[in-house]
């Protein structure tokens, strides 16, 4: 029978995998190129993002404001919603107007 890694086992070598010096340094250097090529701020690591008092207009679904990092849509600023057919661009567009007029 095949052995199967518990889920502690596969997270402990995640996290060690995440603090290997080598690892840090080729990150490091990676990022260091990408901003010296693209600009300052162009990658970044999730939560280092500098944080940005800007007035937003909830979604009302709280997982696309998590996802949209700032709470809903930046108010006072034009925000393109693209998508197929039937995939909820006026439900979405309704419910920020809703939001917006309370």
């Amino acid at each position: 029978m095949a052995q199967t890694k518990s889920k502690g086992s596969i997270n402990r070598l995640i996290d060690a995998d995440k603090t290997d010096p080598r690892r840090q340094a080729a990150l490091e250097t990676a990022l260091a190129n990408v901003e010296r090529q693209y600009g300052k701020g162009s990658a970044m690591r999730l939560g280092d993002r500098p944080m940005q008092d800007v007035e937003v207009i909830p979604t009302g679904s709280l997982a696309l404001d998590t996802a949209l990092g700032i709470g809903g849509v930046p108010r006072g600023r034009i925000v393109e919603v693209y998508g197929p057919e039937s995939s909820g661009k006026t439900t979405l567009a309704l419910h920020i107007v809703a939001n917006a007029q309370k």
